[in-house]
């Protein structure tokens, strides 16, 4: 028997039907005011600014009630006179459209396919072509269990661990999957784990009851070597531990997953399987390397938190190996893109160790085409035409490096991750996908008016490879909820990519799901050897403060400072960044330029890309370093800002933001 209206949430249709028969004239109001703007599309702010307008003029209907909700819940207004179509977001990750004919008052619930065709005929001409390429990913991954609520978003393998021990559970004969992959389970063609001598979970439950009576009676500290030939006797290879204690705690893991298994005890015992020995991380734009990099065009925080995480991951794979009882050297390779035409850094060095690893490499491939290898240094919008050939001569170069293949990719942006799936599907690996950014969100309407800005960022290149790199990942990392699935109000990076149209290219119906358990959320953190409170004085490098105290104050005109402070009793505003249009460091300039009432009471200080235009060769920076020194001559800003060139000092940065708390100052940022 169908539910009745009562027992279900009403649809937006409904609750915009609702409306018209309750509040015909006052929703007629609204609904006009939007036709009345003419073709186009309206932001959120738009619609209920537009909302506000009518109740002022008298209307009140929409003060509390359904379709206030909706209204608050649209992220965009496509108007085509005489109808209006919105998108509607009740509650992240999911989406409702409708349709409504101002003239005839009459309202459609459309598909996303009719929406986006809708949408569409914003671009003239484009909506004529019946047969536009539409892409659905959803039948790839329809078998695929997710959760449903929007707060479990990012919890991929929280979920999945939870999900597979209730089967397990349930079913015992889903145990022998597990078994099975124990059995075959090898490295370099090595057995480990199980030998073919247990050939049933029983014979597995039996043998580790003997083994776990065996090691009770041992010392905790037992080298595995005094025990290996009778654990091979009973099938038991290496992988378990490298002393009693360790061996004894996998056992007890496994022992409780084949009497009840539960989602802790499954991924604690999943985590300790030796299965990561050699990783591969690719991030192929900028300048990549360890010195005299940061503050080059495209180099940045991806750069930092690579190197860091390479670090990190490095002594978790030793201390890991080790107590697996593995006599086993991990290595980790980051390929990236070789310059000749290098600018004074190491980029044009092939092969280049990590400082503070023993097993972590930069592995540098250049660029090339049918003219040979490409020597300077290109933007990362317009890399793509050298994406599949780099991919190409990476996976030699990896083979060679490793003496075989990695068992895990990690890409990096845009172009890391599809040449992370190139490899991943080349070589048979899993893979991972980390965004640092996802462009689309950045630049509003990039995905409908594509054509306008593709001749300068080439998003239809991007926005394609974001949607293959996505769907191909094994999973994909995030650092918060909000990249993910944004807020209530907000929509997230990829989120984004759930539905959008490249009108004249292709047509997306189903690009990403968040609700996907490959989503998990992994904050990245920060060095806290660089980074800490500036009331730890004892850490505190005092020994730099005279060279930040000439940055900040030093009076002289230069490449390194332009603009002076005149009175220094001010707190300082401070922001570090890239000069490109999306830090919006101009915006911050801007923005305190015109607040007489903030250049009265602190300094602004920032600390970004070249202040000199003729050393720029990135054209979105150029842009805005001219911006920047219009704001200082239109407003005036000598006495009362700095502009400090990038700085490549990490130790002196991290000291920075500790000498501009000293002064009882603040860190801002402004996104676009």
């Amino acid at each position: 028997m169908a539910a009745s209206k009562l027992d279900r949430t009403p649809s937006i249709r409904e609750r915009v039907e609702d409306t018209l028969h309750a509040h015909r004239n006052e929703l007629v109001a609204l609904l006009s005011k939007y036709v009345s703007k003419g073709k186009g599309i309206l932001q959120p702010h738009r619609i209920l600014d537009t909302l506000d307008e009518v109740q002022v003029s008298g209307g009140s209907a929409f003060a509390e009630g359904p379709f206030l909700d909706v209204l608050r819940s649209s992220q965009e207004a496509i108007v085509l006179p005489p109808f209006v179509a919105i998108a509607v977001r009740p509650r992240p990750g999911v989406w409702e459209y409708v349709r409504v004919n101002v003239h005839e008052l009459n309202v459609e619930q459309l598909s996303v396919s009719e929406y986006l065709r809708f949408k569409e005929e914003l671009v003239d001409g484009q909506h004529k072509d019946p047969y536009v390429l539409e892409l659905d990913f959803e039948p790839f991954t329809a078998l695929i269990p997710r959760p449903s609520r929007s707060s479990s978003i990012g919890n991929g393998v929280q979920f999945l661990n939870r999900h597979l021990s209730s089967i397990l559970f349930r079913n015992r004969d889903c145990l022998e999957p597990l078994l099975d992959f124990l059995r075959e389970h090898r490295h370099k063609g090595h057995v480990m784990m199980l030998n073919d001598r247990v050939q049933s979970v029983g014979r597995l439950q039996s043998v580790l009851t003997k083994a776990e009576e065996h090691l009770s009676k041992l010392p905790s500290e037992t080298p595995y070597s005094q025990f290996s030939n009778q654990f091979q006797e009973w099938g038991l290879e290496k992988g378990w531990g490298d002393t009693t204690e360790h061996v004894l705690e996998m056992i007890h893991l496994l022992l409780d997953i084949l009497q009840a298994p539960d989602p802790s005890t499954l991924e604690t015992f999943l985590g300790r399987i030796p299965m990561i020995f050699n990783v591969v991380i690719v991030s192929p734009h900028g300048y990549f390397g360890q010195a005299n990099v940061l503050g080059m065009p495209d180099t940045g925080g991806q750069i930092v938190y690579i190197l860091d995480q390479v670090r990190a991951l490095e002594d978790e794979m030793v201390l890991r190996l080790k107590k697996q009882g593995l006599d086993v050297t991990p290595k980790i390779i980051i390929v990236t893109r070789l310059i000749p035409d290098s600018k004074g850094t190491s980029c044009n060095q092939r092969l280049e160790r990590i400082s503070g690893t023993q097993h972590t490499f930069i592995l540098r491939v250049p660029f090339r085409n049918e003219n040979g290898v490409l020597r300077k240094w290109i933007s990362r919008f317009d890399v793509w035409p050298y994406l599949e050939k780099f991919a190409e001569d990476a996976a030699g170069e990896i083979a060679a490096e490793l003496q075989g293949t990695p068992d895990f990719i990690i890409g990096n942006y845009s172009d890391g991750n599809l040449v992370a799936s190139l490899l991943s599907y080349k070589m048979g690996i899993t893979q991972c996908n980390i965004a640092h950014a996802l462009e689309k969100t950045k630049y509003p309407d990039s995905d409908i008016y594509w054509k306008k800005f593709d001749e300068k960022y080439h998003f239809s290149c991007q926005f394609t490879a974001d949607i293959i790199a996505m769907n191909n990942a094994d999973f994909i990392i995030t650092s918060t909820y909000q990249e993910i699935a944004g807020s209530k109000n907000t929509v997230g990076q990829y989120e984004s990519h759930t539905a959008f149209t490249l009108p004249g290219l292709y047509r997306v119906v189903h690009g990403i799901d968040v609700f996907d358990p490959k989503f998990n959320i992994v904050s990245p953190g920060a060095d806290m050897s660089i980074y800490f409170p500036f009331t730890e004085k004892d850490k505190r490098l005092t020994a730099l403060h005279g060279s930040i105290e000439s940055l900040i104050y030093d009076p002289e005109q230069n490449d390194v400072h332009i603009g002076h402070l005149d009175d220094r009793s001010k707190p300082i505003l401070f922001s570090m960044a890239r000069l490109d249009r999306v830090k919006n460091m101009t915006g911050l300039v801007e923005a305190y330029s015109k607040n007489a009432k903030l250049r009265s009471l602190v300094n602004l200080v920032v600390v970004a890309g070249y202040n000199n235009v003729k050393k720029s060769k990135d054209r979105e920076e150029i842009a805005e370093i001219e911006k920047m020194h219009e704001l200082i001559k239109t407003y005036n800003l000598f006495g009362q800002f700095r502009w400090i060139s990038a700085q490549t000092n990490r130790a002196r940065n991290g000291e920075l933001y500790r000498y501009i708390a000293d002064t009882h100052g603040a860190f801002v940022q402004v996104w676009l």
